[in-house]
């Protein structure tokens, strides 16, 4: 963690611009749980565009709970599943002016009773609306954690459930986001850099026999 946070000064989501207005509006608790969920199953680029046109036209919980559907279709096509995530965005948007005022609530199980919010995503909202230590495991950090042989799972929250024990607790609020930006630029899904990595000396995956890497 602390070779990473050297490399990377600012992590990946949801921006990487620490104590401007930017980072500020992009850590609203709103835009972060929308973001979330308009993650599911895209590329990370996908995400950005989408959100930044959602936002840039509806940027309240108000504004897209009364939105025509079709609109917000076609302002988040670039994250993929479109028809879809636009029912849930806007499902999300009306129980939270129906139930929340509005506001987004800050308990994990309240955050897990919203549709399409799963534990990647609230513990998402926790880490990077609120400050609260958590631990995210997205496709990055379930992939990295393996390849490296810090944890041996199958599924992400088997993930979370051995990094909470292994990780100390004051590395949480930063390890999705380094793990995140390192998967993108290194420890790549497809072409790994594993020759401009400084973990191969313990990676399972640099190891692995027949193991093509760059």
């Amino acid at each position: 963690m602390k070779n990473l946070r050297e490399r990377y000064q600012h992590g990946a989501f949801p921006g990487n611009i620490s104590g401007t207005a930017l980072q500020k509006e992009l850590r609203r608790p709103y835009r972060v749980l929308i973001s979330t969920i308009l993650s599911h199953r895209t590329k990370d680029e996908n995400t950005h565009r989408a959100s930044s046109n959602l936002f840039e036209r509806f940027p309240t919980a108000n504004d897209v709970a009364n939105a025509p559907l079709e609109e917000i279709e076609e302002l988040i096509r670039p994250s993929g599943f479109y028809k879809v995530k636009a029912r849930r965005v806007k499902e999300v948007s009306k129980i939270l002016l129906e139930e929340y005022d509005g506001e987004v609530p800050r308990g994990f199980d309240e955050l897990m009773s919203l549709p399409s919010v799963g534990r990647k995503t609230a513990n998402c909202v926790l880490v990077y609306a609120f400050g609260e230590p958590a631990v995210p495991v997205d496709v990055h950090v379930h992939k990295i954690s393996n390849r490296l042989g810090l944890v041996s799972t199958k599924t992400p929250d088997q993930t979370e459930a051995e990094l909470v024990k292994l990780v100390p607790k004051k590395y949480w609020l930063d390890l999705n986001e380094l793990f995140v930006r390192f998967g993108q630029d290194t420890c790549r899904s497809v072409g790994p850099k594993c020759n401009e990595c400084d973990f191969s000396s313990f990676c399972l995956y640099y190891k692995e026999p027949g193991k093509k890497v760059s």
